[in-house]
Formats: C-alpha cells, structure tokens, sequence
C-alpha cells in the first residue's frame, strides 16, 4: 500500500488540511491581532519594522533571519537589522501583553506553567552566552546558547509567555565580554533553575495550579522548597538515582527505612501497587500509563533530609518501555490521575519550543548581544502567539511540517496558517520553514 495511502497518514492530511475559507482575510486577523502589541513599540519606525519582522516570521521564507526578511518586504537590511538587534524598544512591555492575551485566551485555574532550558547550537565565541554546556537539541556538551523559557499550558491550549538567556558563570564574571555583548550591569549569574524563579515571578498572575519542569530543574532541593515558601504546587522531573525514604514502609524498631534510589525503590514494588492511568496528551490520542505514588523524603545538597514530598513513577504501558520519576508537594487528596495529568503536561513546551523552531525561525538569528538575543525571542513568541490563535480558530487543524504517524515513519505535508498568511497578502518566496 503507498503510504499516503495509509489509513493513519489520510488521517493526518485530514487534520492538516486548510480550505480556502479556512484561512480567508488572514492578513487582516493578523493586522487586528499586531494592534494590540505596535503601541508598545515607542517610534512609528519601530512600529513598522515590528510588523515587518513578525510578517516575515509568518511567511514561507527557508531561513528567518533580518536579511531575508527585509528583502522579502523591499527593504534595506541595516533597519531592520538594528530593531532586532539594538533597538530600544521595552521586550517586557511586549511580554506582558502578550501574557494578559493568553490570560484572557486559554486562562484556566487548572493550568501548568512549563519551564525548560533550551538549547541553540552556535560556531563562534562572540555571541552572548555562548560556551561548551549541555545541549539537550543535540543531545551532548557542545558550543550552543541555552535559554531558559516558560509555557503555559491549559485546557483549551498553550503558548509560549517568557524567556531568558543563561549566562555561563565564566561568561558573567567576564567584564570585556559582558561588555561587547552589552549585558545589563544587574544581570548576574545564576543557576538555570534561579532564571526559572525569576521567570515565573513575572508569570505568577496568569490563572494556574501547577508548575512543572524537567529533572535540571526538578534536582536541585532548594528549588522545590522555594516553590513550597511561594504555595506553588509542582510535580517535577527527577532523576532515577535520586535517593528518597520510602515514609510509607514499615519500620524495623525505631529506625526509619533507608534512603536508596528512585529506581531502585520502584524495581522492587509488587505490582499489584502500581494503578493504570490514561491521560490526553494534547494531540487527539490517549496515553495509557502504570504509575504509583508514595510519601517520601529526599536529602538536598547538604545531605540534609528534607521534608516529605511525594514521589511519582510513571511507566509507559504501550509502545517502547520508558520510565519517569517525579516529586510533587500535592497533599494526598490529589489523586494519581492529576499528577499524571500534570506530568504529562510538560510535553507542551517541548512541542512549543518545536514549533517554534521549525513555523517561525526561533533558532534563526545572528544577533550577537544581550538585547539582540531577547528582542529575537520576544517577537518569535509574538508570532507563534498568533499561529496558536489561527489553530483554535480553526478548530485544532495540526499544519505542523514534522507532524507523523507512530513507527510506521508515515508524514503528513500540508502548508500551514503562516504559508497561507503569506499567500493571502500576495507576497513570499518559495521555501519552506527550517
């Protein structure tokens, strides 16, 4: 049977395809929705080229950086260059309208803020905070920039709301290159999951329940009791070998259990402790699950015993064997089944953050400072914002260009709301999105 053929890939070309009326007067959407956000930009210039830059995000072009982007609208380059590079024009103005829009858009009492680092792989030393660290988009240490961003997640959607550049700590005790790469003079270093703090300060009054993050964040103890002092309620990534005491075992004498791994611990349970959950992961399938919880204590940094948490294991029960821990400081009238749910929120921002690579050039900048590096970020979350409204709009049409079945390899190629956009207002050049 050819694949497009296949059951499975007719189902996904269905999902993905876009009528004529589906996409009419997208242009003019995308006027309504910029003017909300060009008042924030200070100078009718900075106006126009705010338009131009998140046009161009939106349309075909193969690679979104300022160059392409200004040939695409007939204009010069050293403009358009220097609004995304050096212009001086509030990134957290824009941030925040953005956050009230997806407030008022998707804002539910039962949503996840996302955290999570990512990184973009880089040639040179010039650019700000770019070093030899953990790359988790290639999977090993190598020269990369890594930024540290939020997603909030809820029922009706997600969106993309924050972002920040990590700064080694070699390369924020650096005065020449802190210098030449025009970081502010109170940016100081810190941890990823400090960033992380900050970051979800700025996020705190979006309508939410939960934090969750993946094991860098999940890790580090003070980071977790930091939660607890602010009353967030967090299910977080851990590793395997983390070592917990198991509260609900029973003693022998006055002495509590021992501390021992995670999966350890969890290799020895007897499965008639372990319960199946399904959960809906966001892309119209159920994922089936056998998880268990228990009450726990972990050692932080010091070796110093912590207070309880609640430890979460989960296991695939279809498709290839995986297994997840978690610590959660719910109280035990949570249910399993929420703390899965919960867990299995954190796919959004991964998928977010592919999304945004692949639709609107994330990855695609050659800014080298501080500012530069923020005001790109800032207005691909703009332009994704915009994707993500197209799609409710459209009642969950997926046009994602990497959107394919399971082990079968089947793909689904159809243009997206950015294409159509593009097509719509007459303009673009072939390609497609990287």
């Amino acid at each position: 049977m050819p694949l497009l053929e296949h059951p499975k890939a007719q189902a996904l070309l269905a999902d993905a395809e876009l009528s004529d009326d589906d996409v009419a007067g997208c242009r003019d959407r995308l006027t309504a929705f910029l003017e909300r956000y060009l008042p924030l930009f200070y100078r009718q210039e900075q106006r126009e080229l705010a338009r131009l830059v998140v046009e161009g995000r939106l349309s075909d072009l193969e690679r979104k950086t300022s160059e392409p982007i200004a040939r695409l609208a007939g204009r010069h380059r050293k403009p358009v260059q220097h609004f995304v590079g050096a212009g001086c024009w509030d990134d957290d103005a824009v941030l925040d309208a953005l956050r009230q829009h997806v407030a008022e858009e998707l804002g539910d009492p039962d949503a996840v803020l996302v955290l999570d680092p990512s990184g973009f792989p880089k040639r040179g030393h010039a650019s700000c905070g770019v070093a030899r660290q953990w790359c988790g988009r290639l999977g090993k240490v190598d020269n990369c920039q890594v930024g540290v961003f939020v997603a909030y997640a809820a029922p009706a959607g997600h969106a993309l709301i924050d972002r920040r550049l990590y700064l080694p700590r070699d390369w924020a005790a650096d005065r020449q290159r802190r210098r030449r790469g025009h970081v502010p003079k109170d940016v100081p270093f810190q941890e990823s999951w400090r960033i992380g703090l900050d970051l979800l300060q700025r996020c705190a009054a979006l309508p939410h329940g939960w934090v969750t993050g993946d094991d860098e964040l999940g890790r580090p103890a003070a980071f977790r009791a930091s939660l607890r002092r602010r009353r967030e309620r967090y299910v977080l990534d851990v590793p395997a070998n983390t070592l917990v005491r198991d509260l609900e075992s029973p003693r022998v004498g006055r002495r509590p259990p021992p501390f021992e791994r995670a999966d350890a611990w969890a290799a020895r349970q007897p499965r008639s402790r372990w319960r199946r959950v399904a959960v809906r992961d966001g892309e119209k399938r159920r994922l089936a699950f056998r998880a268990l919880v228990a009450l726990v204590q972990t050692r932080d940094e010091d070796g110093r015993v912590g207070r309880w948490e609640r430890l979460l294991v989960l296991r695939r029960a279809d498709g290839e064997p995986q297994t997840w821990y978690a610590l959660s400081n719910a109280s035990q009238d949570v249910s399993l089944a929420e703390l899965v749910r919960v867990k299995a929120e954190r796919h959004r921002i991964e998928h977010g953050l592919q999304e945004a690579k692949g639709e609107v050039g994330l990855g695609h900048y050659e800014v080298r400072s501080w500012v530069g590096w923020h005001h790109h970020m800032t207005l691909s979350l703009l332009a994704l914002w915009f994707l993500g409204l197209e799609r409710r709009r459209l009642g969950g049409k997926n046009p994602r260009p990497d959107a394919a079945a399971d082990a079968g390899g089947v793909r689904a190629a159809a243009a997206g709301p950015a294409a159509q956009c593009t097509a719509d207002r007459g303009g673009g050049q072939p390609g497609a999105a990287a």
